[in-house]
């Protein structure tokens, strides 16, 4: 099938022409025709299959066909996104796809000033994109109805999940006119999204190209076994090669994100990191400057994992492992799109073999180990002894205090068992709080 053979409007043919775009993907093959028959959609793709198109193509030859006027604050079609980045790159692709139409859309999202987000919902939008946080503040406050929705589409429904906004979702599902056509996306299908596609969709089309193995093909992974203390360098060294153009190094913490970002800043090599406690203007400069090749290296919290498209993205780097197997895959995903090769490094610390194992059982096969091994005879990793000194002792959990000779083993002659307890108490008490402590120096 060619997108030509869809009969697709001719205002979105000469735009996917010019956009160089032939036979979809195997999502939008299935979903398009759905929905340009007026089906609900109950899709499961990963991230980067081409959902946005398979959803906006049919959405804009809707309105293009029918040529609706706008109504201030009532918009037509409502597309919900998890993130502002994801937003905003739908709401790019309204624009590539729609450049030969005339249709409006406003894009709202949290962390800015919503004072021109309210202005153009005034001015009146075919097509509202927006994050569930923000677009409940402003319906709070009158100044969107979703009385008019005709389509309503909800991307990265399973991330919305993750990410808490269940309580909005429904409260934004309650607003909804009973009679429009939904379309829904997520990238896999635990109960909670099952329950809520069936209270959201009528008799939906299902299509599912989410492969048993998720696809790591052309991404070359490679596992460096490493103590935290040779991270640093050793992703000094790696970014210094000839063959590192682009890449994304992902921390576990925003905290370790600005760290990471300063430290490699301060040994020469561009970078930026991009977290959620960073203002979206700040994240914009930072995306648009890794996009532009201003900076190599995007240092990123999983707020980046999914959802965002950046060509050319050469290497990835899982600075700090993932919490869960699910993240590796889409960590690992930033790179090798659209057909191009990519590498894949991930930091394993003698604490991560558990999530490495867990990983290969979900990718289905075993990664390629290029630096280190692990012991398993011993307690901890062979590379994590370096992490002290020769001849260096491990510091004395003993509480702190002048007199730090050991006391002679008392002998317990008489008195209960719960006076012996209370005696302990207080010493056990003064243990726990040395350790505290010690952990926060």
């Amino acid at each position: 099938m060619t997108f030509e053979s869809m009969g697709l409007i001719e205002p979105l043919q000469k735009a996917l022409a010019k956009a160089d775009y032939k036979n979809p993907t195997p999502i939008q093959e299935k979903t398009i025709p759905a929905a340009l028959a007026g089906q609900d959609v109950l899709g499961c793709a990963q991230t980067g299959t081409g959902k946005t198109a398979a959803f906006a193509l049919p959405t804009l030859d809707y309105l293009g066909r029918d040529s609706i006027p706008k109504k201030p604050r009532q918009p037509l079609v409502l597309v919900l996104a998890p993130t502002r980045e994801l937003a905003i790159q739908i709401s790019q692709s309204f624009e590539k796809y729609g450049q030969n139409l005339k249709f409006r859309k406003a894009l709202i999202y949290g962390g800015v000033s919503q004072h021109k987000q309210v202005s153009a919902i005034r001015r009146g939008a075919h097509v509202l994109i927006a994050t569930p946080g923000r677009l409940v503040d402003l319906i709070n406050q009158k100044h969107v109805s979703l009385s008019d929705i005709e389509v309503f589409i909800l991307d990265e429904a399973d991330r919305m999940m993750d990410m808490g906004f269940l309580p909005q979702l429904q409260r934004i599902i309650d607003l909804l006119p009973r009679e429009r056509q939904s379309l829904f996306f997520s990238a896999t299908m635990p109960p909670k999204i099952r329950d809520l596609a069936k209270r959201l969709l009528f008799n939906p089309k299902t299509i599912n190209v989410t492969p048993k193995t998720p696809s790591v093909e052309g991404i070359d992974q490679q596992i460096y076994l490493l103590s935290n203390k040779q991270k640093l360098p050793m992703l000094k060294d790696l970014l210094a090669r000839d063959s590192v153009d682009r890449a994304i190094v992902f921390t576990r913490t925003k905290r370790g994100a600005n760290t990471l970002g300063e430290k490699l800043e301060a040994a020469g090599i561009p970078a930026t990191a991009i977290h959620g406690n960073k203002s979206q203007a700040a994240r914009q400069r930072a995306l648009e400057a890794f996009r532009k090749n201003k900076i190599k290296v995007l240092v990123a919290t999983d707020v980046a994992s999914r959802g965002i498209d950046i060509d050319g993205v050469t290497h990835v780097f899982n600075y700090d492992m993932p919490m869960e197997p699910e993240s590796y895959v889409h960590r690992i995903g930033r790179t090798g799109r659209a057909g191009a090769e990519g590498v894949a490094i991930s930091f394993c610390t003698y604490e991560d073999r558990q999530m490495l194992r867990e990983i290969e059982r979900l990718v289905k096969m075993e990664l390629t180990i290029v630096y280190g091994e692990f012991d398993e005879s011993r307690n901890r990793n062979k590379s994590n002894s370096s992490s002290r000194k020769p001849g260096q002792r491990r510091r004395s959990r003993r509480p702190s205090g002048k007199n730090t000779s050991p006391k002679p083993a008392r002998r317990h002659t008489s008195g209960s068992a719960s006076g012996r307890r209370k005696k302990s108490g207080p010493k056990k008490a003064a243990r726990k709080q040395s350790s505290r402590q010690g952990s926060a120096v």
